[in-house]
């Protein structure tokens, strides 16, 4: 029986069929937490904090015993170390005790011949296999791919990126597994994906992007759908600190 799981007269209530992320104003907006099995696109600019949040949710994920894995095809697995050591939440041990997988993409393409520039249907087919026994032979709970854009860019066309998408999705969430695909967009863009068509396949967007106040960048936070569940829309400021991580908080008016 999973942590949080809460039964009463042999009814399992909704506690059981989200996935927390630990993040807490996050998962108040979310009423509660991400639906379990949800395919997520956390979307933002570069330093927007989208790995950040990422790598809390799979260490929060991983402290409750949910298994996650970390798929990077833009970083390299050194630098995705290194630039976490200095959070609170990243915990080495929970990497050298399997809790949290790194895996780069980069590796299992070139171990798969693929060519490094552009997918076919036969190799987009090939890989999709590979994260799926990946995520089955893990058991893991938590899965991200940082990022889809460029593991898009690779799949050349609009249909193969739906169906690799649709196909990812469907086939985690049969695992019970809750997945965040990363998506980069150009700043000052109220865009959530660079090919205008992963925004339609995945179950939620959480949009990161920032507010100038008098020439400081403040970042922001919004859900703009997650299917399955009765979120806030509300746009809130978003700190990051080596202490708590993600920190949300409302996000005042500025006065006209």
């Amino acid at each position: 029986m999973s942590e949080g799981m809460v039964v009463s007269e042999g009814r399992i209530t909704v506690e059981d069929v989200v996935c927390k992320t630990g993040i807490d104003e996050l998962d108040v907006q979310l009423d509660g937490g991400i639906p379990v099995g949800n395919t997520v696109l956390m979307v933002g600019s570069s330093g927007s904090g989208k790995t950040t949040i990422c790598m809390q949710f799979l260490a929060n994920g991983a402290r409750q015993g949910e298994r996650g894995v970390f798929f990077t095809i833009t970083e390299p697995l050194f630098k995705l170390t290194k630039n976490m050591q200095g959070f609170d939440f990243y915990d080495k041990k929970l990497i050298e005790s399997g809790m949290i997988n790194l895996i780069d993409l980069r590796i299992i393409s070139e171990r798969l011949g693929l060519d490094a520039e552009k997918y076919t249907v036969e190799d987009a087919s090939a890989l999709l296999e590979v994260l799926k026994d990946i995520a089955d032979e893990l058991n893991v709970k938590r899965l991200v791919i940082d990022s889809i854009t460029a593991l898009c860019y690779r799949l050349q066309t609009k249909e193969m990126i739906r169906d690799f998408i649709f196909k990812l999705g469907s086939s985690l969430a049969a695992m019970n597994c809750t997945t965040f695909l990363t998506s980069e967009v150009p700043p000052n863009e109220v865009k959530y994906s660079q090919y205008d068509i992963e925004e339609f396949i995945a179950d939620g967007i959480i949009f990161l992007g920032d507010v100038d106040r008098s020439g400081d960048l403040i970042r922001t936070l919004q859900l703009i759908k997650m299917r399955g569940t009765a979120h806030s829309r509300i746009k809130s400021a978003m700190s990051i600190s080596s202490k708590n991580g993600i920190e949300l908080t409302p996000l005042l008016k500025s006065r006209a």
